[in-house]
């Protein structure tokens, strides 16, 4: 190795000598003598003057790099994960929608399927790519349950079956679900264009039933009870891909919900009441978590110095309208269903070492809707074409 790294030395001084050498010749200046005996490299002839080296300057040049690269450590890259669809760990846009389908037992998944590996071509149909800005890009992702995952040919890694959950407090249904489309833009008009695109694009009478829900910025990113949601969600793009991404797939694990608030009793609520029961407000920090306490249950434990056990990536937002219902569509992506397992568990007390205690935020607000997805990897998706 020795010797290799003195012929590399003196491979780069004939090198930049050579180099000179052409500089002299385009003045006129000779520099002949220098090259007019034999010059040994590790005890290998490498020339015999300027003629050789001028008529085999290519080859001259090979052995060269070849020397040089034999001792040149070769960069390793960590390799990146498979590509994840655009909605999974992007940052919020002002609306979302939540587009949730069953589809009747008679549809055919295979073109089901065809139709949702489409869902980019029907994104560019409604924002051109070329003329799109931030005020009306749209990033979309289409999600699937179970039973037509399968169907499909999907073989996820872990099981992602949603679970009925009760506690003191209330239930969770489960409610099921075939296809599930999650898209954000800043323009709440092409994201109604976007779910009539795609519900004209499925199969004729596929269709069982389907719910389409548009949600909003309030207050800044305040939930309508005045909860902010997501505050410990990763910052940056690479820790929220690692939160919400499987890494061997680029597929991620789904959970979605639909609350409604009980509006009367949040606006009538005293404010130390409400915190108490979420435990978000700063007075709230110096003092011990109630173990009933939202972020408690989340947490697994009354000191705030508690990190959560799992992770994932919330992209939860208000929805309805004043006069009729109005709560919090929970939407979150992780990298695996034992992180959404803890969180429901812990709502309503149950699960391995259950305490019995439920989550106080469910005196605020009743679940009716809740299931899991899988939202595959962008090159899964394509074989579904």
């Amino acid at each position: 190795m020795a010797a290799l790294r003195g012929s590399v030395r003196q491979l780069g001084k004939l090198n930049s000598t050579f180099a000179c050498s052409r500089r002299g010749l385009a003045t006129g200046r000779s520099t002949i003598s220098r090259f007019s005996k034999p010059i040994l490299i590790g005890g290998l002839a490498a020339g015999t003057g300027l003629g050789w080296l001028y008529k085999n300057k290519d080859s001259f040049k090979t052995t060269v790099d070849e020397a040089i690269s034999a001792v040149t450590p070769t960069p390793v890259f960590a390799a990146e994960p498979p590509a994840s669809q655009p909605s999974v760990f992007s940052q919020g846009k002002d609306h979302a929608l939540y587009l949730w389908i069953h589809l009747k037992p008679t549809a055919n998944v295979k073109e089901v399927g065809r139709a949702c590996a489409k869902i980019q071509s029907l994104v560019d149909k409604v924002t051109d790519p070329k003329m799109s800005d931030e005020s009306d890009e749209i990033w979309a992702g289409v999600g699937f349950g179970p039973n037509i995952y399968k169907q499909l040919g999907g073989n996820p890694k872990e099981n992602y079956t949603y679970a009925y959950r009760k506690g003191s407090l209330g239930e969770m249904p489960s409610s099921g679900g075939d296809v599930f489309i999650h898209a954000k833009c800043n323009t709440v008009s092409k994201l109604f264009e976007l779910s009539q695109l795609f519900l004209n694009s499925l199969p004729a009478g596929s269709v069982d039933n389907a719910e389409d829900i548009f949600s909003f910025v309030y207050q800044n990113g305040r939930d309508l009870s005045g909860f902010i949601d997501g505050t410990e969600n990763p910052a940056d793009d690479e820790s929220r891909q690692k939160v919400a991404v499987e890494k061997d797939t680029g597929g991620s694990y789904v959970i979605t919900q639909k609350w409604i608030h009980d509006l009367k009793l949040i606006s009538s609520e005293k404010d130390n009441g409400r915190l108490g029961w979420q435990n978000k407000s700063r007075q709230y920090r110096t003092e011990k978590k109630s173990t009933s306490s939202h972020v408690a249950r989340m947490t697994g434990g009354v000191n705030f110095e508690q990190k959560k056990a799992f992770e994932m990536v919330r992209q939860s937002m208000p929805f309805g309208n004043v006069t009729g219902e109005a709560g919090l569509f929970f939407i979150g992506y992780t990298a695996s269903p034992e992180n959404l397992n803890f969180m429901l568990d812990r709502m309503v007390g149950a699960g391995s070492g259950g305490d019995g205690v439920s989550d106080d935020i469910m005196r605020l607000t009743k679940n009716v809707k809740g299931t899991y997805w899988y939202f595959p990897g962008v090159a899964e998706l394509r074989k579904m074409a």
